[in-house]
């Protein structure tokens, strides 16, 4: 499949762009520096002075679009700095202030643009090819054309273009969508999701979504809103806005004071920028995100991973998120032929049927290598059941309701919390029964005793299922709470109301998504999850696999810390500079300078930190079994 044509900017440009304004100013200050050492040194103050000022005005709109907000931003402190030296006639202080302010920024930029280029790399990989089988032969269609049902060929090193059903076994290499290292096998019949690349022989396959609604698709639209969204990052840093200014500003009046100089008041601000405050939430969210996207985990943006690291309670829904939402034949029970027999006559009916029980039990007759029979005249009552002819014997699988409309009364079944029946008649008499339930995910006590570990306090399950269904799931998982029989809004006043607070909701089908938007922090298990639910989450998980929530948790706890960090440093080394800037022995500038050092010492712990986030995640997930193939 070929890609997208788009190219990036050779890596000087792109640098010099992002820097743009830096560089800008650097030639400002190096002509200021010229004319200083020249008999035109008078044009030094109107150069710096006024040039400081034009550049403080963007950040001044955004502190008054922060007042009007009704809170104290950290921009406050960085217009009091340049508008204070200004006032007192410290142009070159100004100039080092806007300097910093500008570096400060661009380093920002920088950072989140490394991130986003890790992230991009999956729309740079997107198929923009299909190869489709028509009457033989292999015709290219754009990905978008192809429709569902289609017979697609992929070749050796080429991308699945849509979620499709595999014709033929595979050898897949996920890396794209699941970080995992090692090609994985696929059988025949298992759903891929577009994205995976086909290592070694070609396959041949059937799309079963277009490609708006393919998995490969979903993420690239994940990517890009995790990508764009910066402004909810600095949240963190603005909690001690409002603290630091109020310290700042009173060291800074009383130094003004205690001396009766108004320049004292400026040395005092200059040391005081808040530039701690902006650079480590953002440079540590960014890392955080592009590491949980490395594990598996796309966070849609920086609010997202803060709540997903403070939370207390965690919900989840049953078919398809706790369960492996495939039923499992669990018993057959015949009444006059052998179980297997019973079971191989079922799977000769359903192998024709579309119903949910259909292929468990298909499965279940090729798992005993049970040899196929034939079925004719095969009809079928949507919900209800199936009829066929089998052997020149009338067949019959359905519900006991719809084998009673047939003059058939099965006998009881008793089937145990979660199991589903399928009765089976052979030439008008009642042969016995199929059973099926949903199993839990292997995994998911160890999630749910995980998740306690890291601090959650309860944990609920929510399901539209009945209640004997869910309780047995739940017991089964280490779960006490149960609200079963939930509609969407239902579900939507559970998680409403619980408590403590952030609350996590765990889901992912369309009847979901009302309940994934509406909690403090939605969880959509994307792999086989619904578009829907995909969509209105916070947090996509895109492997079938529920350790990727814990790992998902782990990363936004050790981000949130990364951050806590690296402003705790930046604040405590811009208040002891304000403490000796206070008693006088520290010019404007020179503080100004030193000031460049404290946010070189954030900057470098942000990112130094944002490594640990990563190999946290790694040393997480080094036990965990990755090899399941993502299901569409």
């Amino acid at each position: 499949m070929t890609t997208t044509d788009e190219r990036p900017l050779p890596a000087p440009i792109d640098a010099l762009l992002r820097y743009r304004w830096v560089v800008v100013w650097g030639v400002l200050l190096a002509v200021a520096l010229v004319l200083q050492a020249s008999p035109a040194r008078a044009a030094v103050p109107w150069l710096l002075g006024g040039g400081s000022a034009i550049a403080a005005v963007p950040e001044a709109v955004r502190m008054i679009r922060t007042l009007r907000g009704g809170r104290v931003g950290i921009d406050v402190l960085a217009i009091a700095a340049v508008a204070s030296t200004l006032a007192v006639g410290e142009w070159w202080a100004a100039a080092v202030v806007v300097l910093m302010l500008l570096v400060g920024s661009a380093l920002e930029e920088s950072a989140a643009h490394r991130a986003r280029e890790r992230l991009s790399a999956l729309i740079a990989d997107a198929p923009a090819i299909a190869h489709v089988r028509v009457d033989g032969g292999d015709r290219d269609v754009p990905v978008a054309d192809v429709a569902v049902g289609s017979s697609l060929v992929v070749r050796p090193g080429e991308t699945v273009p849509v979620d499709a059903v595999l014709a033929t076994a595979a050898m897949l290499d996920l890396v794209r969508l699941t970080g995992e290292s090692v090609p994985v096998e696929a059988a025949p019949g298992d759903r891929v999701s577009s994205g995976a690349v086909v290592v070694g022989a070609p396959i041949a396959c059937r799309s079963v979504a277009s490609a708006v609604d393919s998995e490969y698709q979903r993420v690239v639209r994940l990517v890009a809103d995790a990508s764009a969204s910066r402004a909810p990052m600095v949240r963190l840093a603005d909690r001690y806005a409002l603290p630091f200014t109020a310290l700042s500003a009173t060291i800074a009046a009383i130094g003004w004071i205690v001396s009766g100089d108004p320049v004292r008041f400026a040395e005092v601000l200059v040391v005081a920028t808040p530039c701690p405050l902006l650079l480590a939430a953002p440079i540590a969210f960014v890392s955080g995100i592009g590491a949980a996207a490395r594990s598996g985990v796309i966070v849609r943006d920086g609010a997202a991973i803060e709540v997903l690291s403070r939370v207390r309670c965690v919900a989840f829904d049953k078919t398809g998120t706790l369960t492996e939402g495939r039923p499992h034949v669990t018993a057959v029970r015949a009444v006059d032929r052998a179980p297997d027999e019973l079971l191989r006559i079922a799977a000769a009916v359903e192998r024709g049927s579309g119903h949910v029980f259909a292929a468990p039990i298909v499965a279940e007759a090729e798992r005993r290598g049970l040899h196929p029979l034939a079925a004719e005249a095969v009809t079928e009552a949507a919900g209800a059941g199936v009829h066929a002819v089998v052997g020149a014997e009338d067949v019959v699988l359905g519900t006991a309701r719809f084998l009673e409309g047939l003059g058939v009364h099965p006998a009881p079944s008793a089937p145990a919390a979660g199991e589903s029946v399928v009765d089976v008649a052979v030439g008008g008499r009642f042969a016995g029964a199929v059973l099926l339930a949903d199993q839990p995910r292997a995994e998911a006590r160890e999630v749910v005793t995980a998740l306690r570990g890291l601090g959650v306090e309860h944990v609920l399950l929510v399901t539209g299922d009945r209640t004997a269904t869910a309780e047995a799931i739940a017991a089964r998982i280490g779960i006490d709470e149960v609200h079963a029989d939930c509609r969407p809004e239902d579900k939507v006043r559970v998680v409403r109301d619980a408590q403590p607070r952030p609350v996590a909701m765990v889901g992912d089908g369309v009847n979901d998504a009302p309940v994934l938007a509406a909690a403090d922090v939605g969880v959509a298990m994307g792999a086989r999850g619904s578009g829907a639910a995909s969509e209105a989450a916070d947090v996509v998980v895109l492997v079938d696999d529920l350790r990727r929530l814990v790992d998902g948790v782990r990363v936004a706890r050790r981000t949130v810390r990364v951050a806590l960090q690296a402003i705790g440093v930046g604040i405590a080394l811009s208040i002891g500079l304000m403490l000796v800037a206070v008693t006088g022995v520290l010019p404007a500038l020179t503080g100004a300078l030193l000031q460049e050092v404290v946010d070189l010492v954030t900057i470098v712990l942000a990112l130094r930190m944002a490594g640990s986030v990563r190999r946290g995640r790694e040393r997480a997930g080094a036990t965990a079994d990755r090899s399941a193939v993502p299901r569409a």
